[in-house]
């Protein structure tokens, strides 16, 4: 079987770990520590061999590793089927980062036709309560794990946007300044409508059939006022139409950037908003099973996933069962815990290791789990 797993990872200056090595394999890993000693900011690296802001969404001058703040660095072996690839990323002074591959530059979307990457983290449990631009954020990052060219349609509707926006908000009645713009959100907005459209349909059928101990979540994408153009020739007909009332209101109405993806719980026919704080989160990680299972579907690996503090959360009946899900997937699975009793499920399939902080400090050593 084809698998897709990091097998060397170093860190220098980042966050809370001055310098850190890890030599992983493909089976899962399993970090367990106190709170506070540097756990997620391993995750977290991972995160950043894909595209976009990684898991927690910081700016790359927020990741220095402080008081020293001198810039930070991350570097890994990838190993994708029989390919082998060596990547770097980092910043320097604050400034945006930079990624090589192979000892070349190149652009973060680069980093998403080498490794795709899929994460569940604390702060998504509120998902299906919060507002909808978070839906939004888990819906895109779903969708770029199929499509890496998404992240470019997002940055160039979000520019052609913020410049309309401007034009409105200065109450500018031109049309001759906002043709071209438009058009740029409209072929933008309609590649993007598109991609959520099929990351979705992927997803459903994922969840199809497939034995799981996790409920399966109905998934639709709907539009905050009115139905989304599903054409780019729609869309800037929309756009046009549209000009004076986004002129009162200061801001486009219309568009992709206005979509929600409202879920749920199939097997109650309850909203997942109206559903328990347990099943919530359950919905959760079948939503991210299920998209490993379709990445590997299509791609014949599947990806490489972050599961920040899941096991707490569950009972040890759905530990084993999240635990047997993902060595039956083969996928590399980079999980944190406080100990390593929430491993114990995992009977020693996984690579284990300890993480601890002193005088501000944090360090990684190999650990053995624990069966009981």
């Amino acid at each position: 079987m084809a698998q897709l797993y990091i097998r060397d990872l170093k860190l220098s200056h980042f966050r809370s770990h001055g310098a850190g090595r890890i030599a992983a394999e493909g089976r899962p890993v399993a970090i367990y520590g106190p709170n506070g000693s540097g756990k997620t900011n391993i995750l977290e690296a991972v995160s950043l061999f894909s595209p976009g802001r990684g898991m927690r969404r910081a700016a790359a001058r927020d990741m220095s590793k402080r008081p020293e703040a001198i810039g930070w660095k991350l570097s890994a072996v990838i190993c994708s089927d029989d390919r082998t690839y060596e990547v770097e990323t980092g910043s320097q002074d604050g400034a945006a980062r930079s990624v090589r591959i192979d000892g070349k530059p190149a652009a973060q979307t680069a980093l998403g036709r080498i490794a795709r990457v899929v994460w569940l983290v604390p702060s998504m449990d509120r998902l299906w309560i919060e507002a909808a631009d978070g839906r939004r954020r888990f819906l895109d990052r779903l969708t770029l794990s199929f499509f890496p060219e998404h992240s470019d349609h997002a940055l160039d509707y979000e520019k052609a946007m913020r410049e309309r926006n401007r034009l409105l908000k200065a109450e500018v009645r031109d049309s001759h300044w906002y043709g071209a713009l438009e058009a740029q959100m409209a072929r933008s907005g309609a590649a993007i409508h598109r991609s959520r459209l099929a990351a979705l349909e992927r997803i459903r059928s994922a969840q199809k059939g497939a034995e799981t101990a996790f409920p399966a979540a109905e998934l639709e994408l709907i539009q905050s006022e009115g139905a989304m153009p599903e054409t780019e020739e729609n869309l800037r007909e929309a756009l046009a139409e549209s000009r004076f009332r986004d002129m009162a209101a200061g801001r486009a109405l219309v568009g992709p950037h206005r979509s929600d993806l409202y879920g749920v719980f199939a097997a109650k026919g309850v909203p997942a908003r109206d559903s328990s704080t347990g099943e919530q989160k359950a919905l959760l990680i079948s939503l991210i099973l299920a998209n490993a299972r379709a990445l590997k579907a299509e791609l014949g690996a599947p990806p490489i996933a972050l599961l920040d503090e899941v096991a707490a959360h569950l009972d040890a009946d759905r530990r084993a069962a999240l635990y047997d899900e993902i060595c039956a997937l083969g996928a590399q699975a980079w999980m944190t815990g406080t100990g390593p009793e929430l491993f114990a499920e995992l009977d020693g399939r996984a690579q284990y290791l300890e993480v601890s902080e002193r005088d501000g400090v944090s360090s990684i050593v190999p650990a053995m789990g624990k069966k009981d």
